[in-house]
């Protein structure tokens, strides 16, 4: 069994350290945060030992760290656990700085054993999706639809801190069409207002915006992304081809549905992140599993965090100027 740390003892920290303690390959040696009270009762939870950063860094019997501490320390952390030897999976993204993270590639670039916490590539109804194209069931992919939109927003002290929309929430998705689309997109086109809630525009944030973007072939994708639905967790792909087309349709509570003389009515949408992605959380620490076991490398790793971020960053930059923007 290969020895593990997480940094950061947040929500996607015990995501993360729940998930590492009941992997077969890997050790839960301890967990790290700031906050004592946080790391004493997620290490109490999953039976590890609590220690801060430097302790980690330098203990041999850690093979990989798990990085899921406040953004602004993600670069930092990953290069100093990279130059230890250790393997890294960080979460998203990795820097609010586009070109702090583009200055990180010495250090994470190249065979650097780093991946990015993109854990939607790891959705078992998003890779069926991929995999269908791949093998050429709606022949070539010509257009892309994205739907992400929250249930409801977040807290606006999480707000003015996350770096917004386009790097918060949407980054997720400019990775997934990227991972769809086969090509980098060239020009990012960019619509968004503040509908949901005045605090989060006061706040400096917009919490509704679609997102267009092209490849230097011609395949267009549009993103939608809302902080509030209304109606739950709205996860959602459409893939449109020369023969056809694909769906990934959001997954619900169960599969039961209610028929009567007024209609039919399926059960509601999974609640959040945490239920719909539980599945596809559990698969990408398999897969870091292996990459820290030496037998794989990433398959989202350094490159692709910084192409996320720099088509948030494009995004962001479009909705100012009203303009398309080239990437």
């Amino acid at each position: 069994m290969f020895g593990i740390a997480v940094l950061g003892a947040g929500r996607i920290g015990r995501i993360h350290a729940r998930n590492v303690a009941l992997h077969p390959r890997l050790d839960l040696k301890s967990i790290s945060d700031p906050i004592s009270d946080a790391a004493a009762d997620a290490a109490k939870e999953n039976n590890c030992a609590v220690s801060d950063f430097d302790a980690i860094i330098a203990n041999p019997e850690i093979k990989g760290v798990v990085i899921a501490s406040p953004t602004p320390q993600h670069l930092d952390q990953a290069k100093a656990a990279i130059a230890a030897g250790k393997a890294v999976l960080c979460e998203k993204p990795l820097d609010l700085d586009l070109d702090k993270a583009r200055a990180a590639k010495p250090y994470l670039g190249g065979d650097a054993p780093i991946m990015l916490g993109f854990n939607r590539r790891f959705d078992r109804h998003f890779g069926a999706l991929k995999r269908q194209m791949d093998a050429g069931r709606i022949g070539q992919l010509e257009s892309l639809l994205i739907i992400s939109h929250d249930p409801a927003p977040p807290p606006i002290a999480y707000v003015k801190t996350s770096g917004g929309l386009f790097k918060d929430m949407a980054i997720h998705d400019f990775d997934m069409a990227r991972f769809l689309l086969g090509e980098d997109p060239v020009e990012v086109y960019a619509s968004a207002s503040c509908l949901v809630d005045p605090a989060i525009g006061e706040a400096g944030d917009i919490d509704t915006a679609k997102t267009t973007l092209k490849t230097a072939s011609g395949k267009i994708c549009v993103i939608s992304n809302s902080r509030r639905s209304g109606y739950g967790y709205d996860q959602r792909i459409e893939a449109y081809g020369s023969k056809g087309a694909l769906r990934a349709d959001n997954v619900l509570e169960s599969t039961i549905s209610q028929w009567g003389e007024n209609g039919g009515q399926s059960d509601m949408l999974q609640n959040f992140f945490l239920d719909r992605y539980a599945e596809a959380y559990r698969a990408e620490i398999d897969h870091f599993a292996a990459i820290v076991a030496g037998e794989a490398k990433a398959s989202v790793g350094y490159e692709d965090g910084v192409r996320a971020l720099e088509l948030a960053e494009a995004a962001a930059a479009s909705f100012k100027s009203g303009q398309a923007v080239r990437v």
